[in-house]
């Protein structure tokens, strides 16, 4: 794992960058909003990850902002998952928190990176750097039933199933989804 202590001091860029083998994790930039707005059109991101539907620019834009402003506040870290050769995006993963002892990771993938290990490596990679650099005990992650991928991920990423948290989230138009959750513990490593 590579981490860089942030961006030049010179620069208004708040955030960390990290890279494990052709992945890098970086904070969000305002020239990323075509990319993510194209990333999520697929409805297998909008079927798994509450966004807006339909998903606008004008949504784009105010995430990367709202990432930006989470990096500035203090309440999470918020990554562009990008290939280091080709530049393009990949997906995203984002910690919120920690808030006490406990920090909880979201995470989505393109297409062409499902399938690839990616999701797996990514989210490993920032909870290694969240364990490292915070004093968070417990990380946990909430995914909707019936992600089946995603539950195989988060597994290999370090993480262990919990339980089935009944109308944990609400997603499109007001549904209520159930949520199995998924921890890692300091202790575990």
């Amino acid at each position: 794992m590579a981490d860089s202590a942030g961006p030049d001091p010179a620069s208004d860029e708040p955030g960390t960058t990290l890279t494990v083998d052709e992945l890098v994790l970086r904070p969000w930039h305002a020239a990323d909003a075509p990319a993510l707005f194209d990333a999520c059109q697929d409805p297998e991101i909008a079927r798994w990850v509450t966004i807006p539907q339909p998903y606008r620019q004008a949504d784009a834009d105010a995430f990367i902002e709202a990432s930006r402003t989470m990096w500035r506040d203090g309440s999470g870290a918020p990554f562009a998952i990008v290939d280091s050769v080709t530049g393009r995006l990949l997906g995203a993963v984002t910690r919120f928190g920690p808030d006490g002892h406990q920090a909880t990771f979201g995470l989505w993938l393109t297409p062409e990176a499902r399938g690839r290990g990616v999701g797996t490596r990514a989210l490993r990679l920032a909870s290694d750097w969240t364990l490292a650099t915070t004093d968070a005990i417990r990380l946990d992650a909430f995914i909707m039933v019936g992600n089946e991928a995603s539950f195989r991920m988060t597994e290999r990423a370090g993480f262990r199933r919990e339980g089935t948290l009944r109308a944990w989230d609400i997603h499109h138009d007001g549904v209520l989804v159930d949520c199995v959750v998924f921890s890692r513990l300091r202790s575990d490593q």
